[in-house]
């Protein structure tokens, strides 16, 4: 992601807010794994929207008003050091510039912590590689802060997001407040940047698609590997390693969110995350899985035979999930609402499962009494970004939202009927589910998920071809 690209969103944001307004973003924290270990660090995603800086315990601060000294402070004060005259020159020449002004605080260089935990940027390297018009060590946050904050009528601020910032920023205000007698004012408004920020976020731009659609591809060639992995005595968490290991040869790290991998009726519980049960023959085994790229994540849920091939119950309840994914499909275009894509689904699984005698009566009676809800029980789907469950409203003033270009979401209909349900005992036990990521454009869609098999034929294919050459290795092997 370009400098170019944060840049442009913290103009939008800056132009966003009220005037006279400064912004103050924090970054995450390392967390405790256990005792003296630290889970993986992962950057917050409204900072990480903002600027890119991949360390904890920063503050990005933005101001389209910078604060002015005035004379009075200015009198009799000694002449300052080099360093500090340049940064006071940078802090007046943005004072009133419509650009307005970026700042950030972050952690100093440390040679001996460096040994220890990794190498930091430092302020003067940040400043540079991130676009950023200043950079403080983090030591001066305190002191700096009640310089960039005093003056300004509304500050901008995640409230609730992060504790530990929160109670950074009422001490904040509460030494603003006390202070008077040096002729500094505190802001008299907070609002939540949120607001802003989610609307932002939500529509993505072209340097953010491009990133997506690199994330749903790697994605995807895991989710094959997966498939052509799979075999009957192997344990679920073996998927899982395949899956990370192809995210990882690929250039994606992480995950996005923790791996589903549950076959045969652990696929009924929507978010099974042990992974731990061997596969059976027989049995279909459904993967949620997607990775994590500069910070984007994918989506990929997909579901098939561990044996390789579906047998006749299962395809068809399999077939009704497939056939209800692809008309919400074509719900998705600029100007819609994803409750009418949604309508479509729940409509095409309860006709189905009435044709199948898992529900009775008519088609009418059943949607009205949501009795489909028993084995379709989650929404169709989610905003997709930064975050697998991504921010954005799906309603406006009650109103269930259109749908605009430059929107990610997914759609992702299932089935799923319990060990225990009340049905032929040739259904229960199976959990289905599809999801793909899609773009909304000016016409229609993109499927960012498209390459990754899905059809019956497409999945008993690649499987098929898979079992063929382990066969024929073997047998060569063997010779």
């Amino acid at each position: 992601m370009s400098k170019t690209e944060f840049k442009n969103r913290r103009n939008q944001l800056l132009q966003s807010m009220q005037a006279n307004s400064i912004c103050l973003i924090s970054a995450a924290e390392l967390v405790t794994r256990s005792r003296d270990t630290e889970f993986s660090f992962r950057q917050d995603s409204y900072f990480q929207y903002l600027c890119g800086f991949p360390e904890p315990q920063a503050w990005l601060v933005l101001s389209n008003k910078a604060p002015a000294a005035s004379k009075e402070q200015a009198a009799g004060k000694e002449q300052a050091a080099s360093k500090e005259q340049a940064d006071k020159k940078a802090l007046s020449k943005h004072t009133d510039d419509s650009s307005g002004l970026s700042v950030l605080f972050c952690l100093d260089k440390d040679p001996t912590a460096e040994i220890w935990q990794g190498r930091r940027f430092g302020p003067d390297k940040a400043s540079q590689e991130f676009g950023l018009d200043l950079a403080f060590g983090l030591e001066q946050l305190e002191e700096k802060l009640v310089e960039l904050v005093d003056g300004h009528q509304n500050l901008y601020f995640a409230q609730g997001h992060n504790a530990a910032a929160d109670e950074f920023v009422a001490n904040l205000m509460q030494a603003l407040r006390e202070a008077p007698k040096q002729s500094m004012l505190a802001p008299t408004s907070i609002i939540d940047v949120r607001i802003i920020l989610d609307e932002m976020r939500l529509i993505k731009s072209d340097a953010e698609l491009d990133i997506m659609r690199q994330a749903a591809d790697i994605s995807g060639q895991g989710h094959k590997r997966a498939m052509q992995f799979c075999q009957a005595d192997k344990n679920e968490y073996h998927l899982e390693a395949e899956i990370h290991h192809e995210f990882a040869m690929l250039g994606a790290k992480h995950p996005a969110y923790g791996t589903i991998v549950g076959g045969g009726d652990n696929a009924c519980i929507l978010h099974y995350t042990e992974n731990n049960q061997p596969l059976k023959a027989g049995d279909l085994v459904l993967i949620d899985a997607g990775c994590e790229l500069q910070g984007y994540a994918a989506d990929i849920t997909r579901t098939f035979p561990v044996s390789g091939k579906f047998n006749p119950v299962q395809a068809q309840l399999y077939q009704i999930v497939l056939d209800a994914q692809l008309a919400a499909f074509e719900w998705v275009k600029p100007g819609n609402t994803i409750k009418q894509a949604t309508d479509v689904a729940v409509e095409i699984i309860t006709q189905g499962l009435i044709d199948l005698g898992i529900l009775q009566g008519q088609l009418a009676e059943n949607i009205e009494q949501q009795t489909y809800r028993q084995y379709f029980m989650h929404g169709l789907g989610h905003w997709l970004g930064l975050d697998v469950h991504d921010v954005g409203t799906y309603k406006i003033d009650g109103q269930d939202r259109p749908l605009k270009p430059g929107m990610v979401l997914t759609i992702e209909p299932g089935i799923y009927i319990a060990p225990d349900a009340d049905v032929d005992p040739k259904w229960q036990g199976i959990g289905i589910r599809i999801e793909d990521n899609l773009v909304v454009t000016e016409k229609g869609y993109e499927n960012l998920t498209q390459s990754t098999p899905k059809t019956i034929g497409e999945i008993e294919g690649l499987m098929q071809q898979t079992s063929t050459a382990k066969q024929s290795r073997q047998s060569h092997a063997s010779v």
